[in-house]
């Protein structure tokens, strides 16, 4: 919406001459002059050379406007929406606002245009809003080109078209207007109605964002932040997401917090500050961030810049998770599980698990899983877990691979399948799950819903033992010894079974005497190493 119009003869300079230049006027305006009239009110209503009145200010506006001065009825129907002296009436506003722009005055036209789109004061109608914008753009009035090609873009009011779109934003933006210079940087941005060009939507962003446009200052930001069409410098992120969040844009002041929060660790160059950071996550929070309020609910949880305050933690969370947000919704699941900062309530503490699983929470869809299969807190369900487990799975989560696993191996079980359980334990092996390591190598070595495969054994079967797995070694040093999967080799076993031995192994013991009886080396000698067996060419 447009603010009040400048009267035909320009304000009147402030000067010594104010009085007389205002009774001048009033005598003027007095003997019926519509200018006149709507000069004074101009001045009333800024108090130039006299006390400030809205009230009087409206009078003679109002007959100006009634003598059919466009700009006096423009300005009535200003005064008739901010509801200045006068209670506000939309209504009234779009009759003042009609008079005027059919008589060709461009703000009025858009300010109707603006009131037809919002429903504001009369119905809404796209089409009468449309026709209005239209008036006031083919004038060249920069918010009503930049109108037009939001309808043009959305296809409200019109059929939708991106190259027209794009044609009046080009029009307002030449004209210096920010919200069109931020509407031509998306369309280059994303190459609808013209063709991309990642250097011209950044040229238009800086334009906008000079201007002090907050959504193109956060979009200038992101690419200095993520280095997207120009050379990354945490610098000027910071700058540029500072200069929006100042003005109160929320994701800026959430991506100022994590760099601040991050700082050169975060490979922005730039230094860390956690208090700044939770200050501006904290601002971010208030205004309903999600993000933002699960990361403030972690810092009062942890002690993080605050006091330690589950009690508080709990509230942050449940904002976040109220919202949907899944990671507040677990850790909030988690403080009614321990009662931590609420009352225990696991009842409460699966609901918000159930939430976050649903929106695909690993560690939820795992946490879950767990309970149904044990019955913690739910009635023992196998199908259930089986459904979170693999939910979770599908996502690489290895330890709900390996659960899947055994799930599918249990006879008992709502999906009994050797191969079933074989694949997910190779996932979760090949991820470096080491109990899914020894368990794959189990299944090779004695041909368990897979070929039977000494040299496949033997390679997890190391895996899992350089992980530390004290089994794994015993039977890494049991290939050694029978030659099984690769050649014999004595002192690669006794260092293996040493090893495990060490470990705690039992029956390896044994094993390191037969070792050492055939390699002649008495038992309390120890095979030197450097904690990994050196495994020659065996296994290749």
């Amino acid at each position: 919406m447009r603010d009040a119009a400048v009267p035909a003869d320009e304000a009147v300079a402030h000067t010594d001459a104010h009085t007389a230049e205002y009774l001048r006027v009033k005598a003027l305006a007095e003997r019926g002059s519509a200018n006149a009239q709507h000069s004074l009110g101009f001045m009333y209503f800024n108090g130039q050379g006299v006390a400030q009145s809205y009230e009087l200010a409206m009078a003679w506006y109002r007959q100006a406007a009634n003598s059919g001065l466009e700009h006096a009825q423009y300005n009535l129907g200003v005064m008739y929406q901010k509801g200045q002296g006068v209670d506000a009436d939309m209504r009234e506003a779009a009759r003042w606002y009609q008079l005027a722009a059919e008589q060709g005055y461009a703000a009025a036209q858009y300010n109707l245009g603006w009131l037809y789109a919002k429903g504001h004061g009369l119905a809404q109608d796209t089409e009468q809003a449309r026709h209005w914008f239209s008036k006031a753009a083919e004038q060249g009035d920069a918010g009503a080109q930049n109108n037009l090609g939001m309808m043009y873009d959305t296809g409200k009011g019109v059929p939708q078209d991106f190259t027209q779109a794009v044609a009046w934003y080009r029009k307002a933006a030449d004209q210096g207007y920010a919200r069109a210079q931020f509407n031509l940087a998306l369309r280059y941005d994303n190459g609808q109605g013209v063709q991309h060009d990642a250097q011209q939507a950044l040229a238009w962003y800086r334009k906008a964002a000079t201007q002090g446009h907050a959504p193109a200052q956060f979009n200038l930001a992101l690419r200095y932040d993520k280095g997207e069409g120009i050379e990354a410098d945490g610098a000027q992120a910071v700058r540029w997401y500072r200069a929006a969040a100042e003005q109160g844009h929320v994701s800026s002041q959430f991506n100022l917090a994590l760099i601040l929060d991050g700082g050169h660790e975060g490979g922005h160059g730039v230094p860390r500050d956690e208090q700044q950071a939770l200050d501006w996550y904290r601002r971010a929070a208030e205004q309903g961030h999600a993000a933002a309020q699960h990361n403030v609910g972690q810092r009062h949880e942890l002690g993080q810049g605050v006091p330690r305050d589950a009690a508080a933690a709990a509230q942050w969370y449940r904002k976040a998770a109220s919202q949907g947000f899944p990671a507040a919704q677990y850790q909030l699941a988690q403080l009614y599980d321990s009662g931590s900062g609420v009352p225990r309530d696991t009842a409460a503490a699966i609901d918000w698990y159930r939430q976050a699983a649903e929106q695909g929470h690993l560690r939820a869809q795992f946490d879950l899983a767990l309970r149904h299969e044990t019955g913690q807190g739910v009635p023992p369900d196998l199908h259930a877990a089986l459904h979170w487990y693999r939910r979770a799975a599908q996502q690489d989560y290895v330890a709900a691979q390996f659960n899947l696993g055994l799930l599918h191996d249990r006879d008992d079980g709502p999906a009994p399948s050797v191969e079933q359980a074989n694949a997910w334990y190779r996932k979760a092996a090949e991820q470096g799950h080491t109990l899914a390591q020894f368990t794959l190598a189990l299944r090779y070595d004695n041909g368990l819903g897979v070929p039977r495969d000494f040299s496949e054994a033997l390679a997890w079967y190391v895996k899992a033992a350089l992980q530390g797995h004290a089994r794994a070694q015993l039977n890494v040093g049991l290939m050694y010894y029978a030659g099984q999967g690769t050649a014999a080799d004595m002192a690669q076993a006794l260092q293996w079974f040493q090893l495990a031995d060490r470990n705690g192994e039992p029956g390896a013991a044994r094993y390191v005497r037969e070792a050492a009886a055939r390699l002649g080396t008495p038992t309390t000698t120890v095979i030197a190493f450097d904690g990994r067996p050196d495994m020659g060419s065996a296994i290749n």
